[in-house]
């Protein structure tokens, strides 16, 4: 168990991940992150062909789906925090409990979530002040793609039983057919081909519902061929409440954090929406740029979560703590780079997506100030998937929920709107919160509190 030399094997979780190296995990991930991001993009790249206010419509009905998203989370990210530290540990029978318990509990959340967009788009829609077109664009969209929640929910729960396995590669390899697919689908319905009309936001939505349906059915295709136990549900009255209150102690709390994040988002953006369109567009634009560098922030936290775990999990704490602070150290780098790097190409990146001279000067403020946000995200996502890993979940979302609506959302109105500095002041807000949680976070790593957090007896391990 403690070799380093040893590979690691879906037949054998225990065995540690290869050398414990983070870039044989994070590359993988980091591949599979974009090529999901990609599918945002492309649809954005290939609407703003179409029009501007259907990439603007688009863009506020996919706000809507990753809050909805995050409900699943509650399940997913406690089953992640469970599944890396009992892998680690050997404990199989468990894992494959609690695993068919996740995947029951997300699908009856996931068919529930559908069910409300597909009947009552516009409820969720009322809460940003849209013009009569960009409204009737976000409802057809909304109520289409998020009638296919309950798959996104399957897909998230099958992909942390992969990853947590060290399937990076499998689920790179995947999300890059889906991309495929999707950009084939985009271009039956907005590129005319064999002279098909062309179905605009609608035909979008059918596309983006169809690539959601494949990627399930690709998932459990290759659960079935690489987990080394079935893949099933539990009956509703067969639900082990003491599985389902650890899924919540864990779970609750470490995606309260992203779930605040998000909402606290949509907040904003409303405040945005009160600049007026161009400026609502501007942050569609740089976000999808943008969030290349926050796929890097999240590939190297997802990386250092299943390190971290499998380390805790088999007693090597000192190991786990030196992972966190090695993954602390990358991620700040890369992204301070990457950052650099965008600012220097905005105008033209920008350009690929509109030629409004507005858009393209407010944006690249936005790019510049990318070059303070995004490395302080990084040192956030790093090192509370460091902590989730360990098992110490609340310190986290209340640090976040303080900072965020404490800091983030009045900044935002202060200096975007009563100091009309705009999008610029909008960004700033950011700033100034990420960095304020990134130094919370890395105290409460230094200080190494979560070694008293116990989720694996050591007899477990030494069995």
């Amino acid at each position: 168990m403690h070799g380093d030399k040893t590979t690691h094997s879906p037949d054998n979780p225990r065995e540690p991940l290869k050398s414990y190296r983070l870039l044989s995990l994070t590359w993988p991930i980091f591949l599979e992150n974009l090529f999901g991001m990609l599918l945002g993009v492309v649809d954005t790249i290939m609407l703003s062909s179409y029009s501007d206010t259907s990439v603007t419509a688009v863009g506020l009905a996919n706000q809507i789906l990753t809050i909805a998203g995050l409900l699943f989370g509650f399940f997913t990210v406690g089953t992640a925090v469970v599944l890396n530290q009992w892998l680690g540990a050997g404990k199989l029978k468990d894992v494959e409990r609690i695993s068919a318990l996740s995947l029951s509990l997300n699908l009856m959340i996931g068919l529930v979530v559908s069910v409300c967009l597909l009947l009552f788009p516009g409820v969720f829609l009322r809460l940003f002040a849209l013009e009569p077109a960009i409204m009737e664009q976000s409802e057809i969209y909304l109520s289409v793609v998020g009638s296919s929640m309950f798959m996104i929910a399957v897909n998230m729960t099958l992909g942390t039983m992969l990853r947590c396995r060290g399937m990076v590669k499998e689920m790179m390899l995947l999300s890059l057919a889906v991309n495929v697919v999707n950009i084939i689908g985009n271009c039956i319905v907005l590129m005319e081909p064999f002279g098909i009309p062309v179905f605009g936001v609608s035909g979008v939505a059918v596309s983006t519902w169809v690539t959601r349906l494949l990627a399930m059915l690709a998932f459990l295709l290759l659960c079935r061929r690489r987990l080394p136990h079935p893949v099933r549900l539990i009956h509703p009255g067969q639900i082990s409440g003491e599985d389902t209150r650890l899924l919540f102690k864990l779970g609750l709390p470490s995606a309260g954090e992203p779930v605040s994040y998000n909402l606290s988002q949509g907040v904003i953006t409303y405040l945005i929406s009160m600049l007026g369109a161009a400026a609502l567009t501007t942050k569609i634009y740089t976000q999808n740029i943008t969030s290349f560098i926050f796929i890097i922030s999240m590939s190297i936290g997802t990386g250092t979560q299943i390190i971290v775990g499998h380390l805790i999990g088999s007693r090597r704490k000192e190991d786990a703590y030196r992972s966190g602070l090695y993954s602390l150290k990358a991620g700040l780098l890369l992204t301070m780079s990457v950052s650099i790097l965008l600012y220097l190409v905005s105008g033209p990146l920008l350009g690929l997506f509109t030629s409004d001279e507005e858009i393209i000067r407010l944006g690249g403020q936005l790019f510049l100030l990318s070059i303070l946000l995004e490395p302080a995200r990084a040192c956030n996502m790093v090192l509370i998937s460091s902590l989730n890993a360990a098992g110490d979940v609340r310190y986290p979302v209340l640090i976040g929920i303080i900072s965020m609506w404490g800091i983030s959302v009045p900044a935002a109105f202060l200096l975007g709107i009563v100091l009309h500095m705009g999008l610029a002041g909008i960004w700033l807000a950011f700033a100034i919160d990420e960095w304020v949680r990134a130094a919370m976070m890395f105290f409460r790593w230094r200080k190494r509190a979560w070694e008293r957090i116990d989720m694996v007896s050591a007899e477990s391990v030494n069995a």
